[in-house]
């Protein structure tokens, strides 16, 4: 068994959704002044590698309310790729790329499509709120299979910023489908290279159990038997 971590590290100054509350990682006691470590998380509940539950746009569940085989997956990576800042992925090219990475495999075997960006590349840059975002039909391709989604960018609708063009979809409709069908949605994923090749592997992204949860930072890893 192989183990890849696909999470982002917590740590003060990372990137957030704007309008967030900055992230304060921050030490409070050290072994040479008290004789223990300790440090305080000031952070929001969707901040970094987390999950989003159908609550927090929704009346959906919260984390508490999902089962714990939710955030235990069969995933597959959909590698989306080359893609232009604020380009839109239609269900076209994801059907595509996922059809690429399974290569035959019954899509039915799978509960997570993680699409890769490769937006991740542009960590702790300004270009990493233009990421490329899912098209509304794209994200019907995924409810009509009954799979969660997962990527390497902070938002699967697009992101508001200075660049944003006139024609872009209002609100998050990639959000509101996926959480009309109770499918969770996992952001800010890194480290996919380590699993583009295979055709399936375990992703486990369990949330911290925080009651009635609306989102969650999680240690998302993956697992190669």
């Amino acid at each position: 068994m192989v183990i890849y971590d696909l999470t982002q590290p917590l740590e003060s100054g990372m990137p957030v959704y704007p309008g967030t509350e900055p992230a304060s990682v921050e030490p409070t006691a050290s072994v040479a002044a008290d004789g223990y470590r300790t440090t305080r998380l000031d952070l929001d509940s969707h901040t970094g590698t987390h999950v989003d539950a159908p609550a927090h746009m929704s009346p959906g569940p919260s984390l508490s309310a999902l089962p714990l085989e939710t955030f235990h997956l069969t995933a597959t990576v959909a590698d989306c790729r080359p893609l232009e800042a604020r380009e839109v992925i239609s269900a076209g090219r994801l059907e595509r790329a996922v059809e690429e990475a399974v290569s035959g495999v019954d899509e039915r075997t799978l509960d997570l499509v993680v699409v890769r960006t490769g937006w991740e590349t542009h960590w702790g840059e300004a270009t990493y709120y233009d990421h490329p975002y899912l098209s509304a039909d794209a994200a019907d391709w995924l409810v009509e299979r009954d799979l969660h989604l997962g990527l390497d960018a902070l938002n699967p609708d697009p992101t508001p910023t200075a660049n944003a063009g006139a024609d872009e979809p209002a609100g998050f409709p990639v959000h509101d489908r996926l959480f009309a069908t109770e499918r969770v949605i996992l952001e800010n994923l890194c480290g996919l290279e380590a699993v583009t090749d295979d055709e399936r592997f375990t992703l486990s992204a369990f949330p911290l159990a925080i009651p009635s949860g609306d989102g969650s930072p999680v240690r998302a890893v993956a697992i190669l038997e």
